[in-house]
């Protein structure tokens, strides 16, 4: 990550300074102001937070410092942006006004609901409300009812309760979908002139069987000795969203899709979403391509990068490419056994320059017709993920590649990379101790050595009872990717230049991808204002919806295992903290806590830190991560999000060393997690 820089403070009198940034309020009530450039936080008292809520963008006005720690002390002036706008709870309706009484602390107060911007919610009812106004004068906001929720629909106020929570709007603004519909259907004549046209030339979407967002699609052509094309097409958002517009701005305040089990809160409006952008079958698309010529053995010899028109053969599903994959026949065989292959050799040379080869996997939920799971689906990365994730790849590290050989003024372009940095070193001196016990060695003396070992490790151990909890630890070393100005490279990809470029649809970083490549293609730079703040933002409300995704895939575990209650599970130890364990079912992939009071009458466990094991004081007996145990559900809480879980069988005998647990179990086969549409680079 870039270093922090100082800003220049703003003055408002003599000895008062005004800084901006983003509040944290503890539990206590007291707030912090995180703002760039400062080294420390800024303290903001209770009675001085006026109408700012934890995570809103605000000012803050600072006269002096506090007593204790001598940290800048200052009161909030002005609130520009809130994280959350729309809150549940239950509607109170009285003669004259009513008020909807949030079921979260993270709104201190009643929101006011005139009896006009009820919406046909009557007392009692549970709903959600988004707030129209909220002035410093004003003890309460102002807010009308925008969802009603019956009691049935439990699922439903869940869902939506994790998505406002988390600063995601339910709804798009007037004036957001006034935009969204001034965009005429198909493409212009005058406009396709400008572009080159790929619609006479092979082309497939390839995307998840619910998918309705196809934000890319492959062509395929033939060439003389040997090449081929393989076009890599883009939906080109950016021709549609202007900079500045109310569309542009919300598309940018939410910055990504979220995806839940049951639903899309997209980034833009279902006319340009699933409509106008998507890419569907037998219809003309404004597209922005990366085109490779290439051969079978994914060696890349020409790359040209413009705007295109394409028209789209075919929609395949993941599944259905598959079947074609490995039966080697069905419609467009040809073309997708020769991209597999290049695919393949892509993978292959990425490994072999330092990539890291963690595999994953997909969890997906069967619902009813109410959203109730009634199935969890588990499958794996196979070869047409892997066909479709190389070539994504493979376009935007060209992108980064092409813009960062430009240069404005002598610097590089102002550019939002995705960058990954190098594992933290402490957390891998843990690791590599840990890993040890396997028969696993670590070198650690550079960047590249430890991306070695990491595969080296992972080739070792494919196929044992090892490989999902070395893998899942080892993930957990890693760096967060990021996006920023500053371009340090990805590790985890083996990339000296990588971006995002291949979903502008539910990616905004890909959006202004697209902008300042097209000004690069033109040479016409005009630099992005505040575009390091902007890669903040978005990394940022990254991490919201991947907390947002997981807290309901959360849900819907905790949903389906109330229909087991009592009944019996292999699972694998998961995670080990000083007050139990957690066990993922091998069959469900649902995680759970056995807690150490229930071991009690075993013996008096203590966690071992860097075993990552619970260790009976008299028995000798250990839980350690990777450990297979049978497990009971005794308890699932769905206010809480919580599985309990207690041991179905207690064992007799201390754990086996390493090396009999190495040979002697069978494979946990875990997951790491749910993945979304596509992976997060």
């Amino acid at each position: 990550m870039p270093k922090k820089t100082k800003k220049k403070d703003k003055k408002s009198s003599a000895g008062v300074k005004m800084y901006k940034g983003r509040l944290d309020v503890a539990r206590s009530g007291m707030g912090f102001v995180i703002v760039d450039g400062l080294d420390k936080d800024i303290i903001v008292k209770r009675d001085n937070i006026g109408t700012a809520l934890s995570g809103d963008e605000v000012r803050v006005e600072v006269k002096g410092y506090s007593d204790n720690n001598k940290r800048p002390e200052g009161k909030i002036t002005e609130v520009i942006r809130r994280k959350q706008s729309e809150f549940s709870g239950r509607v109170e309706v009285h003669p004259h006004f009513a008020f909807l009484v949030p079921d979260t602390d993270k709104m201190p107060v009643d929101i006011y609901v005139p009896l006009h911007l009820l919406n046909g919610a009557r007392n009692g009812d549970s709903a959600m409300a988004r707030i129209v106004e909220w002035s410093g004068k004003n003890k309460n906001p102002v807010g009308e009812i925008v969802s009603v929720l019956t009691n049935e629909s439990l699922n439903e106020i869940a869902m939506q309760g994790l998505l406002v929570e988390n600063g995601f709007p339910l709804s798009f603004p007037d004036d957001v979908m006034e935009d969204a519909a001034r965009y005429p259907e198909g493409v212009a004549a005058d406009e396709v002139k400008k572009r080159k046209d790929f619609r006479g030339i092979t082309t497939i979407t390839i995307d998840p069987v619910d998918a309705k967002d196809f934000d890319d699609a492959l062509s395929f052509k033939a060439l003389r000795g040997g090449w081929y094309e393989v076009g890599v097409h883009i939906a080109d958002v950016s021709h549609y969203i202007e900079p500045g517009s109310a569309l542009d701005k919300e598309a940018y305040h939410r910055a990504t899709s979220v995806y839940l089990p049951d639903r899309v809160s997209p980034m833009l409006p279902e006319r340009l979403s699933n409509g106008l952008c998507s890419l569907r079958p037998n219809e003309d698309k404004y597209t922005f391509s990366a085109v490779f010529t290439i051969n079978k053995l994914g060696k890349v010899k020409d790359t040209w990068i413009g705007r295109t028109v394409i028209n789209s053969d075919r929609r395949f599903t993941y599944e259905k490419a598959q079947e074609i994959i490995t039966s080697t026949s069905g419609d467009y065989a040809k073309e997708l056994l020769l991209m597999n292959g290049m695919a393949q050799s892509l993978r292959a040379e990425r490994f072999k320059k330092g990539a890291i080869n963690f595999s994953s996997q997909e969890v997906r939920f069967q619902l009813d017709e109410k959203g109730k799971p009634i199935g969890i689906i588990v499958k794996e990365s196979k070869e047409v993920h892997q066909l479709v994730e190389e070539f994504m790849l493979l376009a935007n590290r060209a992108v980064a590649e092409f813009v960062g050989g430009k240069s404005y003024k002598d610097k590089p372009v102002p550019f939002p990379y995705r960058v990954h940095d190098v594992p933290n070193e402490d957390k891998l001196k843990v690791f590599a101790l840990f890993a040890s016990r396997y028969g696993v060695k670590f070198d650690l003396s550079s960047a590249e050595q430890i991306s070695m070992s990491f595969n080296q490790m992972l080739e070792t151990v494919h196929g044992t009872p090892e490989q999902h909890v070395l893998e899942q630890l080892g993930i957990r070393t890693m760096s967060k990717a990021v996006y920023t100005t500053e371009n340090i490279g990805h590790y985890g990809l083996g990339f000296d230049n990588y971006c995002h470029f291949t979903s502008p649809i539910r990616r905004y970083p890909d959006v202004l991808v697209h902008r300042i490549l097209q000004q690069c293609l033109d040479d016409k730079i005009v630099p992005v204002k505040q575009l390091e703040a902007q890669c903040r933002h978005c990394s940022d409300q990254e991490r919201r919806a991947m907390e947002t995704e997981r807290a309901a895939n959360k849900y819907k575990q905790v949903e389906f295992m109330q229909s087991y209650i009592g009944e019996e599970f292999d699972a694998v130890i998961s995670g080990v903290a000083t007050f139990g364990f957690w066990a993922e079912t091998v069959e469900h992939k649902c995680e759970g806590m056995v807690s150490v009071t229930d071991l009690s009458d075993i013996d008096h466990f203590e966690f071992v830190e860097g075993e990552y094991a619970l260790v009976g004081k008299g028995t000798g007996i250990r839980f350690a991560m990777g450990d297979e145990v049978k497990i009971r559900v005794v308890a699932a809480n769905l206010a809480k999000r919580q599985i309990d879980y207690m041991l179905a069988e207690m064992p007799q005998r201390p754990a086996r060393t390493t090396s009999n647990r190495a040979s002697g179990r069978s494979s946990g086969n875990r997951s790491n997690k749910t993945q979304t549409k596509h992976k997060r680079r």
